[in-house]
């Protein structure tokens, strides 16, 4: 598998570290006050959709840069790939 990276071009999925569904770069607020609630679903409650999903890979072997890649869990086409430093995130809600 290919993961088209913004900044090298394609590169082996090999290089990377896959680390989870992208919406891990929403992280809870630490100080609400219902804050071990929000942190607990946020550490072991995860989606494992089938079809389109957008998820965190590490670039272990390369540049050491977070990407978003939006992927196809079914057929594994990736559809794009961007520095997560760039994504806009929900924020805690």
């Amino acid at each position: 598998m290919l993961i088209p990276h913004p900044l090298l071009g394609l590169r082996d999925a090999s290089e990377f570290t896959y680390l989870g569904d992208a919406a891990l770069l929403d992280r809870p607020d630490g100080m609400a006050p219902d804050a071990a609630a929000r942190f607990h679903d946020y550490v072991h409650l995860r989606d494992n959709p089938a079809g389109l999903h957008r998820e965190l890979w590490f670039h272990e072997q390369g540049d050491r840069s977070w990407l978003v890649v939006t992927r196809n869990t079914l057929t594994h086409e990736i559809l794009g790939a961007e520095l997560a430093r760039d994504v806009k995130t929900g924020g805690a809600a």
